[in-house]
């Protein structure tokens, strides 16, 4: 994955070298070039990369998420008909339209979700539960994981203490009149969200999760 963020990097840098313009998007790239066979066989990459990711990988988990929802109605290809059909809903098109909107607005945002969603699985499995696992438990609803009601309240205020911080750079970015509503240094942390949420909580995850195990006798 580093070596794949590398070549995205080096090769947008280098189309302001050739043209004279960053071009981040392949298939406006593939179209600048003269040669056909490199332009048929860069287009046959861009299909075969996104039917192999989109497809195959990103698709997974949404129509997961959906068969999940009603089991009884709805099955894996079911939730993978939703997703599609959502995916065209939310016109894509437009997201990448404008890369500022797309990478700094939308993949940022993204991002300060995923951030403290990683760090909180993380933390809590190498630093809470050494990495031992009950398996069987995994699967009980009344089980040491079922927590309360289903749900880590820990956890849940993990996420948010590592969100909230990305909270203010959000509405700078986002245009929405709060631009001069916070400190520039908070408003910047927004451009590491990833980082920000991922070890936001960390500490704070590990504090409560301590004290409800050690409330709970474990």
């Amino acid at each position: 994955m580093t070596l794949f963020a590398f070549i995205g990097v080096v090769v947008t840098s280098a189309t302001f070298i050739i043209y004279g313009e960053t071009i981040w998007d392949p298939v406006v790239l593939a179209g600048k070039f003269e040669n056909k066979l490199l332009v048929s066989m860069a287009m046959i990459a861009v299909a075969i990369s996104t039917l192999a990711t989109n497809i195959a990988a990103n698709i997974v988990s949404p129509a997961n998420d959906f068969a999940n929802l009603s089991p009884k109605r709805i099955n894996f290809r079911t939730g993978g008909y939703i997703t599609g059909l959502i995916g065209i809903l939310i016109f894509p098109w437009k997201l990448i339209a404008d890369p500022n909107g797309y990478i700094f607005t939308w993949l940022i945002a993204y991002s300060s979700l995923l951030g403290p969603v990683g760090g909180i699985m993380i933390a809590d499995y190498y630093f809470i539960r050494k990495q031992q696992l009950q398996v069987d438990e995994l699967y009980q609803h009344k089980g040491r994981y079922g927590y309360s009601n289903g749900f880590n309240i820990a956890a849940v205020i993990a996420l948010l203490v590592g969100i909230v911080p990305n909270i203010p750079g959000f509405f700078v970015t986002g245009k929405t009149g709060f631009a001069t509503a916070f400190p520039v240094w908070i408003s910047d942390l927004y451009h590491y969200a990833w980082f920000v949420g991922f070890f936001g909580e960390w500490n704070y995850l590990y504090i409560v999760n301590e004290n409800i195990n050690a409330e709970k006798g474990g």
